[in-house]
């Protein structure tokens, strides 16, 4: 926790020198803050410095760096939305190590979106088990391997429809030195690891006004993905659906909802791909994969509140022009297996964070959030502060 307070407090120096070259282009469009007639097509990149400590990973060292940019450079449109590069490296004093790269690009005027992520890591984890009544007293640490691609390309067929076409690859290996905990116990399909190709086809309606600090409009997507038994440790099916809306209630406030929900199917599951729930995007507070299981469900509100641009910050000899964003967030989510769905799994969360706006033309945020989960009897409250670039959802 102290690590990632310094990482914090790291955050303003780095900010200070985040670089951008910009396009101007003349065009009514409604900024962040309000009503400008100009359109600033701006080219921005911001390495955010992550510093974290743990048990089961010693130090670790790492960094988030996001690159923003547009496709129309040369003929630039109002409508058309930024492009980001995000690379997250992280290496530990274990030895232990994981990369992260994501793409996503929006054509002129939209017309095509492409999103791309390839993961490696070499990074050990907690398994709790399955299902919604895991305690911490099983978790088992693991190792594991990775390797994870995932390809999505989508084209607009209607003023806010698009179509598309996803491919993913991955695979895993899995071990364990730890002689406590559930994993050594437990008959689970695909113990050691395996692999998987998914390819499967998308629909999605988007009346967003921007896609990353998002202040009115819908956004609905499924996913539909089949992954064959020659291509795949197993045969299987994957179901990901997804709604976001958000309401402007004023030039400062937003409230966005947005609902999720993830099947696998198949006569045998590996362990490693049941939905899991907790992230830093839905349901912050649970560590990822604390509950998992054949179908997670989850809601989530967040009600955020714009800070007057106009006030300046003294930062040691340097004066600052911020523009924040506070939030407050909560949810439910729970995981279950087929037929055995039932409204005592949902979980809680609740929570608050702040945003900074370190690129105001493309909506780009530095986001701190602060979640708190369940209290299981004989445990503490499940909780977790994070540091990420880029809205929650």
């Amino acid at each position: 926790m102290l690590r990632k307070l310094i990482a914090v407090a790291l955050l303003t120096i780095v900010g200070t020198s985040a670089s951008a070259q910009q396009d101007t282009v003349k065009n009514q469009q409604a900024s962040l803050f309000g009503q400008s007639d100009t359109v600033l097509h701006k080219r921005s990149f911001f390495p955010l410095p992550v510093l974290t400590y743990s048990q089961e990973k010693g130090l670790e060292i790492g960094a988030a760096m996001l690159y923003s940019f547009y496709t129309d450079r040369k003929n630039p449109s109002a409508a058309t939305r930024n492009s980001t590069i995000n690379l997250i490296p992280g290496v530990t004093t274990k030895n232990q190590y994981k990369v992260d790269l994501k793409a996503d690009i929006w054509t002129r005027d939209n017309i095509w979106h492409f999103r791309g992520s390839m993961r490696y890591q070499n990074f050990p984890l907690y398994f709790y088990g399955i299902g919604d009544t895991t305690h911490a007293a099983d978790k088992s640490l693991l190792n594991n391997v990775r390797f994870r691609f995932q390809g999505e390309a989508e084209r607009k067929v209607g003023s806010h429809f698009y179509v598309g076409a996803t491919m993913s690859f991955q695979n895993d290996t899995y071990s364990s030195d730890d002689g406590k905990g559930i994993y050594n116990t437990m008959p689970l399909v695909g113990k050691t690891g395996g692999h998987v190709t998914f390819v499967g086809l998308t629909g999605i309606y988007d009346t967003r006004d921007n896609q990353n600090y998002t202040r009115k409009g819908t956004w609905l997507r499924l996913n539909t993905a089949f992954a064959p038994s020659f291509l795949s440790s197993e045969q299987l099916w994957k179901i990901e659906a997804q709604g976001k809306q958000f309401v402007s209630l004023s030039r400062k406030s937003t409230l966005g909802f947005n609902a999720f929900f993830n099947s696998l199917q198949g006569s045998q599951l590996p362990f490693y791909l049941l939905p899991e729930m907790g992230n830093d995007n839905l349901m912050r507070g649970y560590y990822s994969g604390r509950y998992r299981n054949q179908n997670y469900l989850a809601f989530q509100t967040e009600y955020r509140y714009l800070i007057d641009p106009k006030v300046r910050i003294k930062v040691w000899f340097v004066d600052l022009h911020p523009k924040f964003a506070l939030a407050a967030f909560a949810g439910t989510g729970t995981v279950f297996a087929n037929r055995d769905f039932h409204f005592d799994g949902f979980k809680p969360n609740y929570g608050g964070g702040i945003r900074y706006f370190y690129d105001e033309n493309s909506r780009l945020t530095v986001r701190i959030d602060y979640g708190v989960g369940e209290k299981r009897p004989g445990e503490a409250r499940q909780k977790g502060l994070y540091l990420s670039l880029a809205e929650a959802f």
